[in-house]
């Protein structure tokens, strides 16, 4: 089965469509989003024109704040002052990796946790571990949970494999899966028994950041496979961390990529928004 993320983001969007039109009533203007790209790179810009289009595609507003790659960090420090202090902007979404001269770790923590739509900040992050505070968990693992809760796979009991370790990925999905009382083992790429840790699983999420880096041998009949990678291969295909062809006919329901996480994450970013508005609307 392809647990496909198209109509995870199809459900989505209903319900978005109703706490959009519901925030525009009470507070007459539709949530906003600040995006924020220093330089040109081709991945930013892609994420940027979808991030663009989905948020449009519900009444979410959008605001881009584009800088050289050359910024001075004092003017980009501005920028995130400047959003932070605008009450029509509910979400910021900074680009990163920024450039070598730019400090990242003060720069991203100058963003208020309320408008960290992306859990980039230390404190954002903080809230992921103890399941409290401002800010919000990272889109990607949360992505993941929701096409699990879509398709009606329960975490409670199961035995479940992350592959990844990374902030970005592995370790607050790993406390989300706690959350939804799994048990958990976090695999990473130097992991010495790394084929029986994801045999013996039930839930396999896999984000080890290499192109096709886990074949059939990896996988037992019955696993539910959620693959995070995604990578550009030799012939200028999409690919996963997973050999899906290879893989798909063993296990019972397996992500595609393209067309799984990825999609779902857009999606679960335009919710961190609108989740935004509506905090401040309830403190109001």
């Amino acid at each position: 089965m392809r647990l496909t993320g198209k109509e995870v983001v199809a459900a989505m969007k209903e319900d978005l469509l109703a706490r959009v039109d519901q925030l525009k009533a009470k507070n007459g203007r539709p949530p906003k989003l600040a995006i924020v790209r220093v330089g040109e790179r081709e991945d930013d810009l892609s994420y940027e024109r979808g991030a663009t289009r989905r948020m449009e595609s519900v009444g979410v507003a959008v605001e881009v704040f584009a800088f050289p790659a050359d910024v001075a960090q004092e003017e980009l420090e501005n920028c995130i002052n400047q959003i932070n202090n605008d009450e029509e902007i509910n979400g910021c979404l900074l680009f990163s990796p920024l450039p070598d001269h730019l400090e990242e770790d003060r720069i991203r923590n100058i963003l208020s946790a309320e408008k960290d739509i992306d859990g980039i900040t230390d404190e954002s992050m903080a809230g992921v571990y103890n399941l409290s505070g401002r800010g919000f968990s990272p889109c990607t693992p949360e992505a993941c949970i929701k096409i699990l809760d879509h398709y009606g796979y329960d975490l409670k009991g199961k035995r479940v494999t992350i592959v990844g370790r990374s902030l970005v990925v592995g370790k607050p999905l790993a406390m989300l899966v706690l959350a939804r009382h799994g048990t958990v083992t976090v695999c990473h790429t130097r992991t010495v028994d790394l084929k029986e840790r994801v045999k013996e699983a039930e839930i396999v999420f896999v984000a080890a950041g290499q192109a096709e880096m886990l074949g059939p041998d990896y996988f037992s009949e019955g696993q539910v496979v959620v693959d995070v990678g995604i990578h550009v291969n030799d012939e200028g295909n999409l690919v996963g961390d997973v050999r899906q062809e290879e893989v798909e006919p063993i296990v019972a329901a397996l992500t595609p990529v393209p067309g799984g996480v990825g999609t779902v994450t857009t999606s679960v970013l335009v919710q961190h928004v609108v989740e935004a508005a509506e905090r401040v609307l309830e403190k109001a």
